[in-house]
């Protein structure tokens, strides 16, 4: 089994419930999908940076894990392109007594479960209709497998929280059909929190849009957080 990884890297973890947290971060490759806020672009294509065996691989993951490092992150691109490999990495990282940590959109319910028995803390990445995400025509159903994805991790007690992305373009009436969706099919007791992350240099939203949208999350989740990327306002990677 091969792996193709863009990059792993030692910094402090910006987005989500966890932010702030020392983190060994390994990049995979590859990414189908098309948000317009991405910024990691250049670790969509499936060929972009290198191919490792598994073996190569845990050896590099190893060989830059710093002391009291608190998680590993696997992200991307989308790591659940690479599921399998993602798999075995996240075994070995575990055999460590390191938490595991994937991010993902959470786009095939199958890949997910594969990976799903290795990973400790879940990152469900919803995305909006207005992120440019897939086209119309498949939208409703990547949402449909994040949501199988959703109830799979809070099943299996997984540490699972919620992020969206929105931006200036985010529509309050389609994000509140999301919210709805996602609470339709668990509790608020479920999960771990709730993530609204504004854009960053391209499309911000304003103050006002960003306390609609957390109007519309707080009945459903009074936990919810608006958090912005820390890592872009100290200059880690």
């Amino acid at each position: 089994m091969k792996i193709r990884l863009f990059e792993i890297f030692t910094s402090v973890e910006g987005e989500g419930i966890l932010y702030g947290t020392k983190t060994l971060f390994v990049r995979l490759a590859g990414c189908p999908f098309t948000c317009f806020y991405c910024d990691t672009k250049e670790s969509l294509p499936l060929d972009s940076g290198d191919e490792y065996s598994i073996e190569e691989a845990t050896k590099l993951i190893d060989s830059n894990l710093q002391h009291q490092t608190y998680k590993v992150n696997f992200t991307g691109g989308d790591p659940l392109i690479q599921h399998q490999a993602v798999a075995e990495l996240a075994k070995h990282v575990q055999s460590k007594k390191i938490p595991t940590y994937l991010e993902s959109s959470c786009f095939d319910i199958d890949r997910f479960n594969h990976v799903l028995p290795f990973i400790d803390i879940v990152k469900i990445e919803f995305k909006t209709r207005d992120s440019d995400f897939v086209d119309s025509q498949h939208y409703e159903k990547l949402i449909g497998h994040a949501i199988k994805c959703l109830e799979s991790s809070v099943k299996s007690k997984k540490t699972t929280y919620i992020k969206i992305v929105v931006s200036s373009k985010t529509k309050v009436d389609d994000f509140k059909e999301l919210v709805n969706q996602i609470f339709n099919s668990i509790s608020k007791d479920d999960i771990d929190g709730f993530i609204i992350q504004p854009t960053y240099g391209i499309s911000e939203p304003s103050l006002e849009l960003l306390l609609e949208l957390y109007d519309v999350v707080y009945p459903n989740y009074v936990d919810v957080k608006v958090v912005p990327q820390l890592h872009k306002f100290i200059g880690a990677p």
